[in-house]
Order: C-alpha cells, then sequence, then structure tokens
C-alpha cells in the first residue's frame, strides 16, 4: 500500500469517527465540538490538495512507508 493510499484511509476513518461522536443523533455521540476535528481534516485535505503536500504524508513516508500515488 502507497503513502497516499494511507493518507485516505486515515482521513476517511477520521471524518467518519468524529462524524459519530458529533452528532447528536449518533448512538455514540459524545459533543457538538467532534465537529469541529471533522472540519480540520476537510482543511488539511483541501490545503493537501492546492499544496501538494502532506504533513501525514511525510509521517508515513518517514516511517517506511513506499512513496506513490
Amino acid at each position: 500500500m502507497t503513502s497516499w493510499r494511507t493518507v485516505r484511509i486515515i482521513a476517511g476513518t477520521f471524518i467518519l469517527i468524529s462524524l459519530g461522536l458529533g452528532v447528536e443523533g449518533s448512538p455514540v455521540f459524545i459533543s457538538k465540538w467532534f465537529l469541529a476535528f471533522t472540519a480540520f481534516v476537510g482543511i488539511n485535505l483541501l490545503q493537501s490538495g492546492l499544496t501538494q503536500w502532506c504533513l501525514m504524508e511525510t509521517i508515513l513516508r518517514k516511517c517506511g512507508m513506499r512513496e506513490g500515488n
């Protein structure tokens, strides 16, 4: 698996978890403030799409994951 594919999996997982914890109708609801984390992940995805640089991908490559799209 490549670093970019792993970044997408991690981002999707973070978004789904934070939505589950932040939406009032969810059975695992804790606080609406978890929606701020959803926005944070979305902003980082937007930033990485515009600048072609992603901190998570850099970290994964330094941990030994192979680079790729």
